[in-house]
């Protein structure tokens, strides 16, 4: 799961520089496509927004995150929300759906995630999530790894993020259960409006190690090599995005 430094999240700042994030996963609530009178969980709710846009379909929202800054804006919106990791959800046969967007990328223990979202579900219940898949942020990455490689001083360099292949996946889904009714990964060139800002936001748990001095080099030497491969004078900068969107039963 997310380091502790990471879990530090300001809902004002993130929403500031990726609304995206929330935006761009409507598709996904459609696919989810919540009804009436159904208990549905959100897990890594973040803010609340898609919790919101959820219940607006006559569902009953419950959501859950690592960070006690979004689950206190996400109640700030009238969303029943706790603390907790998807790794430690001690729901069983509870929820009609597991609904999930952009959060499980950051959970290295993949298997125990979907493991407790299976229990939490009711027989036949559904799991919906889009997240980071294959070759997500590939550019990103890899100037993170050879910055990391260029100084000694900055040690290993540790990535906090899970990006799996279909197969990969659907395999981890079935291994616990689910019966996978589409999977697919799609490509999606995000616009940001600085690549410091991503830097600063999503980057916490790789340098929570560095200095003030050496997360200053970091963020110089990340934008110096991801200019020519991420940014262009038209588009400005476009992230290398690319999302894992999944609905399975069981």
């Amino acid at each position: 799961m997310k380091t502790e430094e990471t879990n530090k999240w300001n809902p004002q700042e993130y929403n500031k520089h990726t609304s995206f994030v929330s935006a761009l996963a409507l598709p996904v609530v459609d696919l989810l496509a919540p009804k009436d009178g159904e208990k549905i969980l959100d897990a890594g709710c973040g803010d609340g927004t898609l919790a919101v846009e959820i219940e607006k379909r006559g569902a009953k929202v419950i959501g859950v995150d690592m960070s006690s800054e979004m689950i206190e804006a996400c109640r700030n919106r009238g969303v029943e929300a706790y603390i907790s990791s998807v790794t430690e959800l001690k729901y069983e046969n509870e929820f009609d759906a597991v609904f999930s967007n952009a959060m499980l990328h950051w959970v290295l223990d993949a298997k125990t995630a979907v493991y407790n979202i299976s229990k939490a579900l009711k027989p036949g219940g559904r799991f919906v999530c889009e997240f980071g898949g294959g070759n997500n942020a590939y550019a990103l990455v890899s100037a993170m790894q050879e910055v990391f490689d260029k100084h000694d001083d900055f040690g290993k360099f540790n990535s906090p993020w899970y990006f799996p292949s279909v197969k990969e996946y659907k395999t981890l889904l079935e291994s616990e259960g689910f019966k996978v009714e589409y999977i697919e990964l799609i490509p999606r060139p995000t616009p940001m409006d600085d690549i410091k800002n991503w830097l600063d936001i999503f980057t916490n748990g790789v340098t929570k190690n560095l200095t003030k001095e050496q997360r200053e080099i970091f963020v110089k030497e990340c934008e110096e090599i991801l200019h020519p491969k991420l940014y262009s004078d038209k588009k400005g900068w476009v992230l290398d995005y690319v999302r894992l969107r999944v609905k399975a039963r069981l």
